[in-house]
């Protein structure tokens, strides 16, 4: 990805902790500071991958296994990079995406009790070298983030992962500070149990240090 002149940012965390908000404060942000931004998300963000969306939230591969979940997860965001992601970065485009590579390695691997090894190979194949340059975990205990995605959801059904028991929800939230303390230089944490603007300040200003810090190093290269 030497070539790419774009940043590449995550947003990971829990179910209801807020990421389309802040991915939407952020990027509001940005294009007043006159950068190019694109907003998307996974499962989907292109054509390819909005079909095999529909399929994994509504639980309609749930029967055939999370082994078979986790490839239709990577096949999506093949898909996903190739068509919408790789082409923005190519353009110099800041790349907002709610959930990526750490989704998996969660639900599917951590949760889905399938291999790391297994999941790393996926992930592999399906991001074909494009990773982010830096990762949002928005970290709330699962109850409180279960509750706003209930009320947020109101008369709606539960997707595929919301229905799933407490323990899970908080297993995860673990998994994810777990990635957060292996990967320090790409993974920042945000206490999600703040206010909108106090997290919406923190992000931004993390955003332009680790741009700042990018542009400095392009410059002495």
């Amino acid at each position: 990805m030497a070539d790419r002149s774009g940043i590449f940012i995550t947003f990971e965390g829990g179910e209801g902790v807020g990421k389309s908000t802040q991915i939407r404060r952020l990027a509001d942000r940005l294009r007043r500071a006159g950068h190019d931004v694109l907003v998307t998300r996974e499962p989907g963000g292109s054509p390819g991958a909005e079909a095999v969306r529909h399929v994994l939230l509504s639980g309609a591969a749930e029967a055939f296994g999370v082994r078979m979940e986790a490839i239709l997860f990577a096949a999506a965001r093949n898909d996903h990079v190739e068509e919408v992601i790789r082409p923005a970065l190519e353009t110099g485009a800041v790349v907002l995406c709610d959930r990526f590579v750490d989704s998996s390695r969660i639900y599917q691997g951590v949760t889905g009790n399938l291999e790391a090894g297994f999941i790393e190979e996926l992930q592999r194949i399906a991001t074909n070298g494009v990773m982010p340059d830096l990762t949002f975990i928005l970290d709330l205990p699962a109850e409180a983030g279960l509750a706003r995605a209930r009320r947020r959801g109101g008369d709606e059904a539960p997707d595929r992962f919301e229905k799933e028991e407490i323990e899970t929800h908080e297993k995860r939230r673990q998994a994810y500070l777990d990635i957060a303390e292996s990967e320090p230089l790409r993974c920042r944490i945000i206490d999600a149990g703040r206010s909108e603007d106090a997290i919406a300040d923190e992000i931004i200003a993390l955003v332009e240090a680790a741009t700042d810090d990018r542009v400095a190093v392009e410059q002495v290269s």
